[in-house]
């Protein structure tokens, strides 16, 4: 197993984990090429803080590359909403395009 997933593992349900332990966790799991893990724990990272943008993107991401438009498109949608009222335009639109495609592709 990956050092630095089982690293982040050991804090899980400990007094450090949170919505920033768990978005680190799925970035490796991401990295490992373990998208349907990724997306679990960015789950878990916006269910502790859903107005964590970068972990809705993050979580968007993970569910398209593991095969789950409709769901990666309900968390960009989420995500662009957070990302807007939050003031954060940069990963708003990084949202955007990406559920722009997912539309499209949904549309075929």
């Amino acid at each position: 197993m990956n050092p630095r997933i089982e690293s982040l593992e050991k804090m899980l349900n400990g007094p450090r984990d949170g919505a920033l332990l768990r978005f680190s966790l799925g970035n490796e799991y991401l990295k490992a090429g373990e998208p349907a893990k990724a997306a679990s724990s960015f789950q878990a990272a916006v269910d502790r803080d859903n107005q964590y943008s970068a972990a809705w993107k993050a979580l968007g991401k993970a569910l398209a590359e593991a095969g789950d438009p409709p769901g990666a498109l309900a968390a960009y949608e989420k995500g662009i909403t957070v990302a807007e009222a939050k003031g954060d335009i940069q990963a708003a639109k990084e949202m955007t395009v990406f559920a722009k495609r997912i539309r499209k592709t949904l549309a075929e």
